[in-house]
Formats: C-alpha cells, structure tokens, sequence
C-alpha cells in the first residue's frame, strides 16, 4: 500500500485558478448573499426550498445535471452530476448542506452584512459559503479550460443540523462507490485547518424504572449515582467526553401511565476502539438501588473520523496542492461531527475544505473572505487530481 499521493499534473495553471476566483470576488460574495438571506432551519423542510433552487440554478449553469431526491420529513437533498457521466469512471464527491440552525426571522437581528474582508450573517461560514465554493471552484475550473479527471458528484444535504437523519442512506450510498469524498464544513479556527479528524459522537438515554415495590425516592437515588458513574467514564486526556445534559426524575410513560426517571447523556469518543468500549460500559449499567432497574436507549450515530491511511494521503495530497497557491495547510481535529464521518468509513475524506471564519452556531458567525477564495481555489486543484487508490482500496 502506497504511503504518499501521486502528484498531480504541475502545469495545470493553479494561478490562473487562484486569479479567477478572487477576480469574481464581487459575485462570490453576491451569491453568497443570496444563500444566507434564504433562511433554511432544519426543522423547517418547506424552507429548503429556495436554498436548493439557487444551487440547482448554479449547477445547471456549470453543466450538470440535478435531481432532487425528496424526504419524508426534511427538505431532502440535491444531487447534481455531469449530463453525460461515462459508464464506470472513477466519481468524486463534494458533500454539503444548506440547513442551518438559525429560525427563520433571524435576519431581522443578524442581517448580513460586509465590513472590509468579512461577511457575516446566520449559517454565512456553516455553511453556506462552503456551497459558494463548490460553484466557484467548478466555474474557475470550466474558465481555464480545465476539467476534473476524476467525475464530480455534489450532495446538498437538508438535516446535517439535525443528524442527517434521511440523508445518511445518500451519503452512504454515493460514499461507497466514490473515489474520494471533500466535505465543504467549515475549516478549523480562523488559521483555517483542515479537519482531518472527527470525533465520533451519539446521545444515550438512561431510563430509571420502578417496580411495584420500590420505595419513594429510589428513583432519584439511582439517577444520581449513575452521574457519577457516568462521571467516572470521562476521559479527556483521552478523548472521551461523557456529559450528562438533563435529569428528570418525574417523567411518564405515555402507555402504561407509569413514573419513572431519566437522564440524557452527550458522548464524544476520538476512535472506533472508544466507541466500542464507552457503548459497552453504558449499556452493561446495572441498578445498585433496590426496586428499580436502568435502561439505556440509543448509541454513537456518528462514528469518528479517523486518520486513517486513505484519509493521510488526500490529506498529503491536500497539502501539497495548498503549496502551489501559497497555501501552508495544517490539519486539527474537531470535537463535533460531519457528514465526513459517514464517508470515511466507505471512502478516503477530507473535512473542513470549506469557509475559514468563525462563530458557528453563534452570532458572530462570519467567514474572511479572501481567504475562503483561496480555498474555493484549492478546491478547484483538488478536483482535477487524478485517482488515487485501487479498487480494493477505498
């Protein structure tokens, strides 16, 4: 098994690329504009609707074909690829989203704006302008008469906000018959890592049930000694976060009328080998309360994204390519989850490729303009590298 990527073909003109996207900074900022001011809540799929169409307008203008692949309870997702894809040719996919976490009217107090290199405005760097760059990049690509070499697929998501609930099987399905996969998430900090590693993370709930003869009060008991041993599996120095969210020792079952307790725990693990021990451990909990027992519900959704030997050398790759617009890439691991952490279980990922800013999910969410260009840039050379790994090897 190779250790290093081949290279790529040097006289692709990787100014050229770099010139173009930043001489269409104007019209960047003008569409992304048009993305954020499109408010599209997860939880809100009719919203979906005018982010998709904006996307599928660009997509079309760049020659591909798109489809809208509906959902039964979210806004579904977009899939675009070229008109006429040859039968058994190597595929590349960009993955992304265009949910965010703001409500609709939340551009009556965040309204976007541009100050000097920043843009900002809710859902600007998570992750609308991670969708700009796929645009831009394919447009930068078709202006200097290049074109990828492995076949570009892009995937516009609807629910990652909410866990990807109907879009996974997509994504799975694309993941496992594509060469590479480059996720648009927002990169890492405002120095602009890429993500190269993700945790795993999942949401458990313990339920603490009564019998007949329990005494008043076991239920609680028993919830607060399972926060400690919860407590008790928290390994920071190791990677594993264990955090209890809300306790509730007055809950109802909604059949049999019945009380008992319950508490909801956030985990994050760094590996497979974590997950597998953290989930053993949650789920062998037993009772040390007389009269009542524990129940543990759920698990890792999401499986963590490691630095595995496919993902090292589209990282290698990645980094080489920065070289070449005068890019010094570094990579970092984030703590949340990605769509990216589906696909590396099928395929060689690359996460963070999209927006360098700050302030997901916050109010000073805004991206640094010029340098996103120069990822939407990088991008661009990382879809006309040619493949990378055998059949037997993705």
């Amino acid at each position: 098994m190779p250790t290093t990527s081949p290279q790529t073909d040097r006289t692709v003109p990787a100014d050229a690329l770099l010139a173009y996207v930043h001489d269409h900074a104007d019209a960047y900022v003008d569409f992304v504009r048009r993305l954020v001011r499109a408010e599209s809540p997860s939880t809100a799929p009719e919203t979906q609707q005018a982010v998709q169409r904006l996307m599928a307008e660009a997509f079309v203008d760049v020659d591909l074909s798109v489809t809208h692949l509906p959902g039964r309870e979210t806004g579904g997702a977009l899939y675009a690829r070229p008109a006429h894809r040859p039968k058994h040719a190597p595929s590349q996919l960009l993955l992304g989203h265009g949910d965010t976490v703001w409500d609709r009217g939340t551009l009556d107090t965040m309204p976007v704006e541009v100050e000097d290199n920043e843009l900002r405005g809710p859902g600007v760097f998570d992750m609308k302008a991670g969708l700009a760059n796929i645009v831009f990049a394919l447009r930068a690509l078709r202006a200097v008469g290049q074109s990828p070499s492995v076949c570009p697929l892009v995937l516009v998501t609807s629910d990652e906000e909410i866990g990807s609930p109907e879009s996974r099987r997509h994504i799975e399905r694309l993941a496992a018959v594509a060469e590479r996969v480059y996720v648009l998430e927002p990169a890492l900090g405002l120095d602009g890592k890429i993500k190269t590693a993700r945790k795993g993370t999942g949401e458990m709930t313990l339920q603490v049930r009564p019998d007949e003869a329990a005494a008043e009060g076991n239920v609680v008991l028993e919830l607060s000694q399972l926060v400690q041993r919860l407590y008790d599996l928290h390994a920071p120095e190791r990677g594993v976060t264990i955090n209890v969210g809300t306790i509730d020792g007055d809950q109802v079952d909604d059949e049999t009328g019945t009380s008992y307790g319950q508490l909801v725990v956030d985990v994050r693990v760094p590996t497979h080998e974590a997950a597998d021990t953290v989930r053993a451990a949650v789920q062998n909990l037993q009772a040390h309360t007389p009269g009542v027992t524990v129940e543990v519900q759920g698990g890792i959704e999401r499986p963590p994204l490691e630095r595995t030997a496919r993902n090292r050398r589209l990282w290698h790759m990645a980094r080489d390519e920065g070289t070449r617009i005068g890019l010094e890439l570094k990579e970092g691991r984030a703590g949340g989850a990605s769509d990216g952490n589906f696909t590396s279980q099928h395929t060689a990922t690359l996460d963070g490729l999209g927006a360098v800013g700050d302030g997901a999910h916050a109010h000073h969410e805004h991206i640094r303009i010029r340098d996103t260009l120069d990822r939407c840039a990088l991008l661009a050379l990382l879809l006309l590298a040619p493949p990378q790994f055998p059949e037997n090897d993705r």
